[in-house]
């Protein structure tokens, strides 16, 4: 038998006894699975755009991004599903053009006691309204409350009965900031006071997309598995789409660092349809939801994320389904997408979530992949749980060369050689994958091993005999998605 050594000189003359390690069976380690989140500042904020920076608690990203700030939110609605999760988080830059606004216009004549309370981004405002206030007093107690709350993502000024809000920084997102009054309404314990009215006039004119370069500057070759962006401009999501390609970006042959993108859109069925259907992008889910539900598209993309990346981090194969986004308002009764709408999302590359005891759930993460080179309809990249699961068996194979393989020779099949020498065949590396490959089963990633290892090829490369060529079949397993049943009753069998 040849001992492989790697550091124990076999002309070693000098009594008596040296020992040394070696690691390469003994590594069972996973990558700890980390999230990034991308968003906009404040200048009240320490840090520099580009940067990446790690997140440990609440108080770091008030100093960092500042308090109010759009990563802010992010990282508290990220949290409420993944408080253990390694977060780290990169600032961009506002872009050139106009802070989002809306108004909210008081009007009648008080004639009760009573509570206004308006919800901005799904954070409640309550003002107290005395029976002798004018509507012009309860307008600017409303500014006054709404700009005493630092978490908000807007600040207010009043002008007689009109209560402006304007978003803390620039660009289209803005726009995407839920307001409404008595969310809860009566049977929830809201109502306007007696003789108060209000109309409220959403969020819009927000202007200008920002530059990505510096992000895909500072997120380098880190890993990143979870990427939470809260922009779905056609920039945006070209550069991140580059940046994750599987050509020269995260999920290429040379870079192997893998990742998802997860972003948010609120709107209307067409504003959604319209936006899945030019994507085509197996890198990204984009969450769509209801205009009612009182959650900005960047607080809804952390929530989304987070719920994901609980569950694929305790099992990548398993789907994602049902979980609930905590901290997440739904839209009321009568303002859901039906079960025929959300359909029509799934079929145009949008992400769905439902609501079930008034808790909003993810109901399926697919991406926004739907077509393949040639513009046929393709399903191989449908369900994000795909391209997480591919991550997971790839970076485990790699574990494996790396840990047993990292200083082999590599002989022809038939060569002999003593037990335990430092050498591999194509047969030997064969079974390495045949064995790998049967674990992985036993744990549920992947079924049918014997169809897999008919159809595996493993060969020395005809052309440079330092290289193996492997030709990898894997078998995913598959998510439990529907169950079809045919009640084919009886009134009485005979």
């Amino acid at each position: 038998m040849t001992v492989p050594f790697n550091t124990i000189p076999s002309d070693m003359r000098v009594p008596l006894f040296y020992a040394e390690m070696d690691n390469s069976a003994a590594n069972t380690a996973t990558a700890d699975k980390r999230t990034l989140l991308i968003g906009q500042k404040l200048a009240a904020g320490s840090a520099l755009a580009g940067l990446p920076h790690l997140l440990n608690n609440i108080a770091t990203v008030w100093t960092l991004f500042g308090r109010g700030s759009m990563l802010a939110n992010m990282y508290e609605r990220y949290i409420k599903s993944d408080p253990l999760a390694t977060i780290w988080g990169i600032a961009v830059a506002d872009p050139a053009g106009a802070a989002a606004t809306g108004t909210i216009t008081l009007g009648g004549a008080v004639t009760a006691a009573g509570t206004l309370a308006v919800y901005i981004d799904g954070q409640r405002v309550q003002v107290a309204v005395g029976a002798t206030d004018t509507v012009a007093a309860v307008a600017t107690a409303l500014a006054a409350a709404i700009t005493a709350n630092t978490d908000l993502p807007v600040t207010a000024a009043a002008a007689a009965s009109v209560v402006t809000l304007t978003t803390r920084w620039t660009g289209l997102t803005g726009n995407g900031i839920p307001v409404v009054a008595n969310y809860y309404g009566l049977s929830g314990g809201e109502a306007l006071p007696a003789g108060l009215t209000c109309a409220i006039v959403d969020m819009a004119g927000g202007a200008g997309a920002p530059d990505m370069a510096p992000v895909i500057a500072g997120m380098g070759d880190e890993e990143y598995d979870f990427i939470v962006s809260p922009y779905t401009d056609t920039a945006a999501l070209n550069a991140l789409q580059l940046e994750m390609g599987d050509s020269a970006g995260r999920w290429s042959y040379l870079r192997q660092i893998y990742g998802h993108v997860y972003s948010a859109a609120r709107g209307s069925m067409a504003t959604l349809v319209t936006l899945g259907a030019a994507r085509n992008d197996q890198h990204c889910t984009i969450a769509g939801y209801e205009l009612d539900v009182q959650a900005a598209p960047w607080g809804y993309a952390a929530a989304y994320a987070a719920r994901n990346a609980v569950y694929l981090k305790a099992d990548p194969s398993r789907p994602t389904q049902s979980g609930a986004l905590e901290g997440i308002l739904p839209a009321r009764a009568g303002k859901r997408f039906a079960i025929a709408e959300r359909k029509t999302l799934l079929n145009n590359g949008i992400a769905t979530s439902y609501t079930a005891a008034d808790t909003v759930r993810v109901e399926r993460a697919i991406t926004t992949y739907q077509k393949n080179a040639w513009g046929s309809p393709d399903n191989s990249y449908l369900d994000s749980e795909t391209l997480h699961l591919s991550a997971a068996v790839l970076r485990r194979l790699k574990g494996v060369v790396t840990s047993k393989y990292g200083r082999h020779k590599l002989a022809n099949d038939g060569t002999r050689f003593g037990a335990g020498a430092p050498i591999v065949t194509p047969a030997i590396f064969r079974g390495e994958l045949v064995s790998e490959y049967a674990k992985m089963e036993k744990i549920g990633w992947v079924e049918n091993a014997e169809l897999f290892a008919a159809n595996l090829i493993v060969e020395r490369n005809a052309d440079d005999p330092n290289r193996l060529d492997v030709l990898y079949p894997p078998d995913y397993i598959n998510g439990l998605r529907v169950v079809a049943l045919l009640n084919q009753f009886r009134l009485q069998y005979s």
